[in-house]
């Protein structure tokens, strides 16, 4: 069984399911994802596309399709136990179904472990208690979870071999139409539909303020898989600014970028490994936001920073959020040559601290060794 709940936790679950059937091809998946783990062979009981939410407020919206989810892992790990369970990030669902699957005798691997070191430090003993094995992909992750008893592993990071184009940026350019004579700003507006929601309407109105301050902008926008066409053209119609959108080809679409608007999330680590400059911004409902505050012990909240240890990228949170922040800190990067250049090399930088490519190889061979079969 393995159960990802968002687009990056099926990105990674959907190559770590390739590298276990390259090992041993009997072995079968089933459990929640999307479409790249369907892709990959994991028959999705569930589709963790409406499963993406983040927030009190927003969970609680998604309540059904959550509760039908947790009850339909229930009866199958109380009716016919997996040989092993594996989770992937998602941890309010996860930790729960941790906690069936340890009652069942199911042995469990934690692949991209809760953020313990950002909020709910108490959750690191609580993941010792259920979890067999953590496959963490952050070495400062690794003596949190020692000092607790947990076997623990440095995997690495996955995005190390999946961030790579699959063309060159002059093809990329042609097959997205855009002109090569022009400077490209990237709209990563996040994969759920409540960061979109609240998060792409700043974008617009920053691209159009930009638009008149450099013409020689355009604009892209890749679309997640999680995210439904019809939401984006929601917003796209209503806006006075043209925008390429892209059906997911993320890496393709970044590599094309001069800069970067981008939600707060996985993609921020992506955009960093190559190289590009950036400004995350995020925004949450009002009261979840206020009883994040109370839980989260961070100074920084992109992921690039943190790994950084330093606010490499100007981030913008919440209240923070709006035109005039956006459009100043792109205006900024497109405009001060020894900024930008200076962001770039300390992104690449980060890249460093990763760890070496076959991190879902690692993985696959932890949990064959966990099932007890030849890896």
């Amino acid at each position: 069984m393995i159960v990802a709940g968002e687009a990056s936790g099926d990105m990674y679950g959907a190559r770590l399911v390739e590298e276990a059937h390259r090992l041993d091809s009997s072995v079968r998946f089933f459990g929640i994802g999307g479409p790249a783990m369907r892709t990959a062979g994991v028959d999705t009981l569930i589709d963790s596309k409406g499963m993406a939410v983040v927030g009190l407020v927003e969970v609680i919206s998604h309540f059904g399709l959550i509760y039908k989810a947790y009850t339909t892992l229930k009866k199958i790990i109380r009716d016919n136990p997996p040989d092993l369970l594996i989770l992937i990030d998602y941890p309010g669902f996860n930790l729960r179904i941790a906690s069936l699957a340890r009652k069942a005798g199911v042995k469990i691997l934690y692949f991209i472990t809760p953020q313990v070191w950002a909020w709910h430090a108490s959750r690191a003993r609580k993941i010792a208690q259920l979890v067999d094995h953590a496959a963490v992909i952050f070495p400062f992750e690794v003596p949190i979870f020692e000092k607790e008893g947990l076997p623990v592993s440095f995997v690495g990071h996955p995005l190390i071999d999946m961030a790579i184009p699959t063309m060159s940026r002059e093809q990329a350019q042609s097959d997205f139409r855009l002109s090569p004579d022009c400077r490209t700003v990237g709209l990563f507006p996040g994969s759920r539909k409540k960061e979109i929601s609240l998060l792409l309407p700043h974008m617009l109105e920053s691209a159009s303020r930009l638009k008149k301050k450099f013409p020689d902008l355009q604009f892209i926008l890749p679309r997640a898989s999680t995210v439904d066409r019809t939401l984006l053209d929601s917003f796209l119609i209503d806006a006075d600014i043209e925008v390429t959108v892209v059906e997911g080809r993320n890496y393709d679409v970044m590599q094309v970028c001069d800069a970067i608007i981008a939600a707060s999330g996985t993609v921020t680590m992506e955009i960093a490994l190559f190289g590009i400059p950036m400004v995350i911004i995020y925004k949450v409902a009002e009261l979840t936001y206020r009883l994040g505050r109370l839980l989260v012990d961070l100074d920084m909240y992109g992921i690039c920073n943190i790994v950084a240890g330093r606010k490499i990228v100007q981030e913008l949170i919440q209240h923070d959020v709006n035109t005039d922040n956006i459009t100043a800190e792109i205006s900024r990067i497109l405009s001060d040559e020894s900024y930008a250049s200076t962001m770039r090399a300390q992104l690449l930088d980060v890249k460093q601290k990763l760890g070496e490519p076959g991190a879902t190889v690692r993985v696959a061979e932890l949990a064959l060794q966990l099932m007890e079969l030849p890896a």
